[in-house]
C-alpha cells in the first residue's frame, strides 16, 4: 500500500511538473544550458591566444557566437520551425541569468537582432559559425581569428577612443571652471549668461581641437590598416 501510493505521488508530481513547463521551456531551459557549457569551453581555448579586441565587440561577437549555437541546438531537439526565434529567446534568459539588468536585455536582444544579419540577409560570422560549431571545436577562435588584424575593433584602438573621451570631457570641463572661476573673481561685472558662455567657449575652443586631431589620427590608422591589408 506504501509503494502504491509513493509511485501515486511521484506520477502527480511529474504531471504537475509537466503542465507547468510546455515544451518550448524545456527546450529553452536545455538551449541555455548548452550554451552556457559551449561558453566555458570555448572561453578556455581561447585564454592562451592573448586576443586584444575592443570589449563591446568582444562581447558582441560571443553573445552572436552563442545566438548561432542555440539556434542549431533548438534545431535539433526538433523546433525547426521557431528555431531562431526561440534561440533569441533563450538569449535573453541566458542575460537574465548572467545578471544583466531586465530593463537592458530587450535593448540587448534588439541590437543583436540588426547584427546577427548582413547584407542580403546573410547571417552574420559569428552567427554562421556558431551554428555549424562542433562541440570542443576551437570555432570561437576561427570567428576572432577573422578580426585580428581589423584596426577598428582593436583593443590598442579602443583604448585610444576612451583615453581621447576622457580627456575631451574632463579636459573641457576643468578649462570650463578655470575660466569661470577667473571672470567671477577677476571681472566681477559680468552677468551670470556671460559667466557661463565664457565658459563654455572656453571649453569648445579646448575640445574640437582634441576631436579633429582624433579623427586624423583614426583616420591615419585606417588608411595604414587599409594599405597593410
Amino acid at each position: 500500500m506504501t509503494k502504491k501510493k509513493a509511485a501515486s505521488d511521484k506520477t502527480t508530481a511529474e504531471l504537475e511538473g509537466a503542465d507547468k513547463t510546455g515544451p518550448d521551456v524545456s527546450i529553452m531551459d536545455a538551449c541555455i544550458a548548452h550554451a552556457k557549457e559551449v561558453k566555458t569551453t570555448q572561453l578556455e581555448l581561447i585564454k592562451s591566444k592573448g586576443y586584444d579586441f575592443a570589449p563591446e565587440f568582444r562581447d558582441m561577437t560571443i553573445q552572436l557566437y552563442l545566438f548561432g549555437v542555440m539556434w542549431k541546438f533548438a534545431e535539433n531537439l526538433g523546433s525547426a520551425d521557431d528555431a531562431r526565434e526561440l534561440a533569441f529567446a533563450a538569449l535573453a534568459e541566458f542575460f537574465v541569468q548572467e545578471r544583466m539588468p531586465q530593463q537592458k536585455v530587450a535593448k540587448r536582444i534588439e541590437f543583436l537582432r540588426k547584427m546577427s544579419k548582413i547584407e542580403e540577409d546573410h547571417n552574420a560570422l559569428a552567427v554562421a559559425i556558431g551554428y555549424e560549431s562542433e562541440p570542443g571545436d576551437n570555432s570561437l577562435a576561427e570567428v576572432f581569428d577573422h578580426y585580428v588584424d581589423d584596426t577598428q575593433v582593436s583593443g590598442a584602438f579602443w583604448r585610444l577612443y576612451d583615453r581621447g573621451r576622457k580627456i575631451m570631457l574632463y579636459g573641457g570641463l576643468a578649462i570650463a571652471f578655470l575660466v569661470i572661476w577667473f571672470v567671477t573673481l577677476f571681472m566681477p561685472g559680468n552677468t551670470t549668461i556671460a559667466i557661463l558662455a565664457s565658459g563654455l567657449i572656453a571649453a569648445a575652443i579646448f575640445v574640437i581641437p582634441v576631436f579633429l586631431i582624433g579623427i586624423f589620427i583614426y583616420r591615419t590608422k585606417i588608411k595604414k590598416a587599409k594599405q597593410a591589408s
